[in-house]
């Protein structure tokens, strides 16, 4: 089983100016993202807009992106459906075509207890036999996980060894699942914006959709290697970039223009519903990749 470790971009996917999925500009999105350092690939997530394509479009997007890696870094497929058994169909598809793992949330459940939660994970575990990488993002079903209810899914579920992990305050719930097992290897999320800090209390990477992939990964390198003023330099030197993509509401507008900007992809606009970001926002953009000194978003950022 191949590890999953270190930076993973979760994969925005484009759309043509009619939304539909522009799958030319997803594979010269993949190749871009691999040429920057990504260290693996995590597609199919909620900023990938999972929630908007219809179950034969995602397995479209995930078949191109599979064909596309050809097994240069490892992928990780968002599986998570409302309906139990499209979320198993998905997650056997995904590996059959090759996927390294699967990323799962629980869907909005009546029952939110920690015996319904850990029953949920053990139901999706007996039907396959691949890496599951538990999301922890309440926001996009209401569904809250405790910490004591992640340690038990980890000790109890041998294919359940990877979390990614969005749910504030997120040191402390690191902290807190650390304390009740050594199971997980634990991502951050959120944007990248308490990479740091998650790598400061033992996570093993981050799993998020920045457009410049290659500024966490010189991030990790450098603090991965012991040199932590460097990691902070590079990390302080990029951080209101980090804090201006994440912008609540037009977060994934913003993203796609990075990426329209940096050439990835043909056009920037999310599939409906989005908010659009106002000329104003655009010109926002302009000004702060000049304050920290990209003069050139095509090319790789030098850190």
């Amino acid at each position: 089983m191949t590890k999953i470790s270190g930076i993973f971009n979760i994969l925005a996917t484009p759309f043509t100016a009619d939304y539909n999925v522009d799958y030319d500009s997803l594979r010269r999105l993949v190749r871009f993202q691999i040429s920057i350092g990504a260290q693996g690939l995590t597609i199919l997530g909620v900023m990938g807009e999972a929630a908007k394509l219809s179950v034969d479009e995602r397995r479209a997007v995930m078949d191109t992106v599979v064909e596309t890696v050809a097994g240069a870094v490892p992928i990780v497929v968002g599986t998570s459906h409302s309906e139990l058994a499209t979320c198993i169909a998905l997650s056997q598809a995904a590996f059959a075509a090759g996927a390294d793992g699967v990323m799962i949330a629980p869907p909005p459940m009546e029952d939110k207890s920690d015996p319904a939660i850990l029953a949920l994970y053990s139901e999706i575990a007996e039907t396959i036999s691949g890496a599951i990488v538990v999301q922890d993002f309440p926001p996009v079903n209401n569904v809250i996980m405790s910490p004591a209810v992640l340690a038990q899914i980890a000790e109890s579920i041998p294919n359940a060894r990877y979390l990614k992990l969005e749910d504030p305050p997120l040191m402390q719930k690191i902290d807190a699942i650390r304390a009740a097992t050594d199971k997980f290897e634990i991502f951050g999320g959120l944007g990248g914006m308490f990479l740091l800090e998650e790598l400061g209390r033992g996570a093993s990477g981050t799993m998020t959709g920045f457009a410049f992939t290659e500024i966490l990964v010189a991030v990790f390198a450098a603090f991965k290697a012991g040199r932590l003023e460097d990691a902070e330099a590079i990390f302080d030197r990029y951080l209101p970039l980090i804090r201006y993509e994440n912008q609540p509401l037009i977060n994934l507008t913003i993203r796609k223009a990075f990426l329209h900007r940096r050439g990835a992809i043909n056009n920037p606009t999310p599939r409906p519903p989005f908010n659009p970001i106002d000329a104003g926002t655009d010109a926002e953009i302009t000004w702060l990749l000049k304050r920290v000194g990209i003069n050139d978003p095509t090319q790789i950022v030098s850190t």
